[in-house]
């Protein structure tokens, strides 16, 4: 069962990256800059916000503080947010809005990428829970200010010229 842990928690990320990556493929092409933008802004906002977070609060490693051997070698340092579950969950969260089917399967492989960083005793939940939270925000924040933006757009382009 440890190999199962170890191989999740280690390796699950290439997973959410690839199958973010052959949907991202699959869209049209207009979805698809609209998708990269999302992608790209959204995730400098979820590190920005988990470096920021990082700094706020400290959580030491289950390892670290329980004293135990954690199933994959890592540095005492800082467990929160996890930054395995952060970017499997912003993966998510941004496809999900676009199909729920391969949104739900990220979310999906993002929880179990959690769930096994906490029983190799790399993370405690709050770590993962931080993580997810963060991503959500983030997307929320990227689909607020499309909205915004669009709106401007459309006010301004139906603005009739002052004479």
């Amino acid at each position: 069962m440890n190999s199962v842990i170890i191989f999740v928690a280690k390796y699950f990320v290439f997973l959410s990256i690839l199958v973010a990556a052959v949907f991202w493929l699959r869209v049209p092409t207009k979805e698809k800059i609209s998708l990269g933008w999302r992608v790209i802004v959204g995730g400098i906002l979820a590190e920005a916000l988990a470096q920021i977070a990082g700094h706020i609060y400290y959580d030491t490693r289950p390892f670290v503080s329980e004293h135990i051997v954690p199933l994959i070698a890592h540095a005492p340092d800082n467990g929160f947010p996890s930054d395995h579950a952060l970017l499997a969950s912003f993966l998510g969260f941004v496809v999900l809005r676009h199909s729920r089917a391969t949104g739900l399967l990220l979310l999906l492989i993002a929880i179990l990428i959690g769930w096994a960083r906490v029983l190799a005793h790399i993370h405690h939940p709050i770590d993962i829970v931080g993580s997810f939270a963060i991503a959500a925000f983030s997307v929320a924040v990227v689909e607020l200010g499309v909205r915004l933006w669009k709106k401007w757009r459309r006010d301004a382009h139906h603005e009739s010229p002052v004479a």
